[in-house]
C-alpha cells in the first residue's frame, strides 16, 4: 500500500476480508473515463435526442440557483473525485471571485491594482484609469460588474466603447459614517440589484449617527431602497430593503431579455480540471466564469463528460466556438437552449469505465510454481475481490481528492485553522509550498519568508488564479489578521467553505473506521440510520437529512431491524445528532483534541456556516460489470514503473457511483491498497 500524504486521510479499514492485488491506475488517459447521470438517470453523453426534446425541461423543474439562500447544507452533495462545494443551494462564485486578468487582461488587471493602491490616500481625488476599448457590448456589461464588485469604492464611465474608472465619491462618504466592511457589502449589495434582498449594518444605538446614514440613504439612493431601523435583544440597526420596483433604470428591455439566454450542452474535456476549461471558454466567449454553472466537479486526469449551462450566450454563437475550444482539448455537444441554469448536485451519480493495468498478488506466493499456475491464481483472487464489493459494496470514505493534492500540507489542517478563526495561521498554512523549486512553490516560499505580498504576487504564476486572488488582498489589506481575514473573504464562498469541509471529511474518515473496528459490522444499539417507513432507496444519495435519521433501539439490534448499509455517521456541523453509543462520546473527544469542543461551526467574519450532514458508512457500485484480459505486449508511452510483458492481467470496469462516492474508494476496497 502506498504511504504518501494522499493516503493520509483515508484509513485502511474495508468491509471484505478478500486478499486484493496491485495494479495501476491512469496509465493513459482513457484509462479513467467518467461520465455523468443526469437526473433523468441518463448518461449526459447518451442523452441527446431526450433533452433536445424536453427542451431543457430535466433542469427546468429544478430550483434556480440564483434565487437559492445559502442557509442550509443537511442534503449536501458531493462529486465524484473532485473537491466541491457541500451547500445544497449553490449560487455561482461572485464576479468579485475571479481573477480581473481573465476579463481585462493581465496587464490592465496589474495596472488596475496599482490605481487603486493610489487611493488610500485620505483626500478625495478625480484620477481617472482608461481601462481600455471594448465593442462588445456583452464584454462591456461584464467588465462593469466585475470591477464594481470587486473593487466597490469605484465608479465605471463608459465613454463608448472605452471604459473608465474613478473613485466613487458616494462610497467615500459613506466610509465616513460606517465601517469599511460595511460600506464595501452596502455597495455590493446595491450592485446587485437582488429583488427581494435586504442589507443589515452592524449595530447602532447612537440615534444621532442612525439619522445620519439615514439621510445619506436617502439622499443618495432613496429611489432604489428604504430604511428603517429595527431593536433586537437591547441592540439597533439599520436595514435596507430594495423597494419593489428597484430595478436599474439604464438596463434596456433587450439587456434583461440577453440575462434570460441560457444554453445547455454536454462537455467532454481530457486532462483538464472543471474551473480550467469554465476559465477559458468564458474568456473567449467574453463572459464571466460565473456564468456557467454544472452539477460537479470532475476529475482532471481522466477523460469526462458533464452537463453545463451558460448564460448570455445563444447556441449557435456557442457552436461558433467549437473548433477553437477543441484545440484546447474540449469537445461540446448537445448544444439547446434550456430556460434555467444547473444546480450543484442536480445529478443521480456517475458512470465509470476504468482499466487496472499489470496486475498482480500482494504477495509473491510459491515461487516454484509454473506461470500458469500464478495465472489462475490471480484471475481467482481478482474475481473474488470484484465479486465481493459487487455484492457487498465498500467503506464510503471521502477520498484523497478532498484533500488536496498537495504532498507539504492538507487542507484539512487549514480548514481546522479557519474553524479556530485563527486566519493568520489559515493563511500562512495555504501558502505551504511543496518540495522543490517550481514557480509556484518558489513564490510561497519567498511569501511565507519576507512576508512580502506584492513581491510574492509578480512571482506567482498566471494560472494560479485562488494564490493570486489571496496575494492581491494580502498586499491591499495587509498580513495581520484582518488583512488574512480579507484575502480569504477574497476567495469565492464555495473555494473559502472546501476547506473547514475538508477538515470535517477527516473526522468523518476517522469515525467510520473507529465504528468498524469497535461495533463491528451490524447496526447496534443508538447507531444512526436512515428512516424504515417511507425510505425510497431509490432516492439515496450521499448525504441525508435529519428528517429520516431514526435512532436503533436495544429491541431493533436484537431483532436486526437494520443493517449496515443502512447505518449513517454525522458530518460535524451545527444541526446534525450524533450517535447515542459509545461513538456520539467518540466524536465529542476527537473534536475537543482539536481545541474545538465549544466549536459553533460557524466563522461569521468569513459568512461560512456548516450545518453538517449525514453520509451512509457504505455505498454500493450499481451495473457492476468487469473484464479480465491479458496484454497482448507491452504498451509504449505508459507512465506505470516496471515492465509490461506478455502475461501481465488487465481489469476493466464498469460501475455506477451515487454523486458523493469516490470511484478510487470503490477500487481501493477491491485491491487492498491505493490504487
Amino acid at each position: 500500500m502506498k504511504q504518501d500524504s494522499d493516503a493520509v486521510n483515508v484509513p485502511a479499514c474495508f468491509i471484505s476480508s478478500h486478499e486484493g492485488f496491485f495494479g495501476s491506475i491512469k496509465n493513459f488517459i482513457r484509462d479513467f473515463v467518467v461520465t455523468e447521470i443526469d437526473i433523468a438517470g441518463q448518461q449526459v453523453n447518451k442523452a441527446a435526442a431526450t433533452q433536445t426534446q424536453s427542451s431543457g425541461s430535466s433542469y427546468k423543474n429544478n430550483q434556480n440557483p440564483l434565487r437559492s439562500k445559502r442557509n442550509d447544507q443537511s442534503s449536501a452533495s458531493y462529486d465524484t473525485d473532485g473537491p466541491v462545494d457541500c451547500e445544497i443551494d449553490f449560487a455561482p462564485p461572485s464576479p468579485g471571485s475571479f481573477d480581473l486578468g481573465v476579463i481585462l487582461g493581465q496587464s490592465v488587471s496589474d495596472e488596475l491594482e496599482q490605481f487603486v493602491l493610489t487611493l488610500k490616500d485620505e483626500k478625495p481625488t478625480q484620477q481617472e484609469l482608461s481601462l481600455g476599448s471594448f465593442t462588445d457590448k456583452h464584454h462591456r456589461a461584464n467588465v462593469h460588474r466585475a470591477v464594481r464588485h470587486r473593487f466597490p469604492f469605484l465608479m465605471t464611465i463608459t465613454i463608448q466603447p472605452e471604459i473608465r474608472v474613478r473613485e466613487d465619491p458616494d462610497y467615500r462618504e459613506l466610509s465616513q459614517l460606517v465601517t469599511e466592511d460595511e460600506a464595501e457589502d452596502f455597495f455590493r449589495f446595491i450592485d446587485a440589484k437582488v429583488r427581494g434582498s435586504s442589507y443589515t449594518f452592524g449595530p447602532d444605538n447612537n440615534k444621532e449617527h442612525r439619522t445620519a446614514v439615514h439621510h445619506f440613504l436617502s439622499r443618495k439612493f432613496g429611489k432604489l431602497v428604504e430604511t428603517k431601523s429595527f431593536s433586537d435583544q437591547g441592540s439597533t440597526a439599520i436595514s435596507v430593503r430594495l423597494r419593489e420596483r428597484g430595478r436599474p433604470k439604464k438596463r434596456s428591455a433587450d439587456e434583461r431579455k440577453e440575462e434570460e439566454i441560457y444554453t445547455a450542452f454536454t462537455l467532454c474535456k481530457e486532462n483538464l480540471e472543471t474551473l480550467e476549461a469554465i476559465s477559458y471558454m468564458a474568456a473567449a466567449l467574453g463572459v464571466l466564469p460565473s456564468d456557467f454553472t454544472y452539477a460537479g466537479i470532475k476529475d482532471k486526469r481522466a477523460i469526462t463528460y458533464q452537463s453545463m449551462v451558460v448564460k448570455k450566450v445563444l447556441p449557435q454563437r456557442l457552436k461558433e466556438k467549437m473548433s477553437e475550444f477543441e484545440k484546447r482539448g474540449m469537445r461540446l455537444s448537445q448544444i439547446h437552449s434550456v430556460s434555467e441554469p444547473l444546480r450543484l448536485g442536480c445529478l443521480q451519480g456517475n458512470h465509470f469505465d476504468l482499466v487496472v493495468r499489470d496486475l498482480r498478488p500482494h504477495r509473491d506466493g510459491d515461487t516454484h510454481s509454473s506461470s500458469a499456475d500464478r495465472h489462475t491464481r490471480l484471475v481467482a483472487l481478482v474475481k473474488e475481490a470484484v465479486e465481493n464489493v459487487k455484492a457487498r459494496g465498500f467503506v464510503n470514505y471521502y477520498g484523497p481528492q478532498r484533500f488536496g493534492s498537495g504532498q507539504s500540507i492538507q487542507s484539512d489542517r487549514v480548514g481546522l485553522a479557519l474553524l479556530k478563526e485563527d486566519m493568520v495561521s489559515a493563511v500562512r498554512l495555504f501558502f505551504t509550498p511543496e518540495e522543490g523549486d517550481d514557480p509556484q512553490s518558489h513564490a510561497k516560499r519567498h511569501f511565507l519568508q519576507t512576508d512580502n505580498a506584492k513581491e510574492s504576487l509578480a512571482l506567482m504564476p498566471l494560472s494560479k488564479a485562488r494564490e493570486r486572488l489571496m496575494l492581491r488582498a494580502l498586499n491591499r489589506y495587509g498580513t495581520g489578521a484582518d488583512g488574512c481575514a480579507q484575502a480569504w473573504l477574497s476567495l469565492p464562498h464555495s473555494i473559502r467553505v472546501f476547506y473547514p469541509h475538508a477538515y470535517c471529511s477527516r473526522v468523518w474518515n476517522e469515525a467510520v473506521a473507529h465504528r468498524l473496528t469497535t461495533l463491528g459490522h451490524r447496526a447496534r444499539q443508538g447507531d444512526l440510520v436512515w428512516m424504515q417507513e417511507g425510505h425510497n432507496k431509490s432516492e439515496d444519495k450521499g448525504e441525508t437529512s435529519s428528517a429520516q435519521i431514526h435512532v436503533v433501539t436495544e429491541q431493533e439490534e436484537q431483532r436486526g431491524v437494520y443493517t449496515l448499509g443502512q447505518v449513517l455517521l454525522p458530518m460535524p456541523g451545527n444541526t446534525v445528532k450524533y450517535p447515542e453509543n459509545a461513538m456520539g462520546t467518540w466524536y465529542q473527544e476527537r473534536l475537543a483534541r482539536d481545541g474545538l469542543e465549544d466549536s459553533r461551526f460557524r466563522v461569521s467574519s468569513l459568512k461560512l456556516n456548516l450545518p453538517g450532514c449525514y453520509r451512509p458508512l457504505l455505498a454500493l457500485p450499481r451495473n457492476l460489470s468487469y473484464q479480465l484480459q491479458r496484454a497482448a505486449c507491452r504498451e509504449a508511452g505508459g507512465e506505470g514503473t516496471g515492465e509490461r510483458n506478455q502475461d501481465s492481467l488487465t481489469l476493466t470496469l464498469n460501475f455506477d457511483l451515487d454523486s458523493s462516492c469516490y470511484a478510487t474508494i470503490c477500487l481501493r476496497e477491491i485491491m487492498k491498497c491505493d490504487p
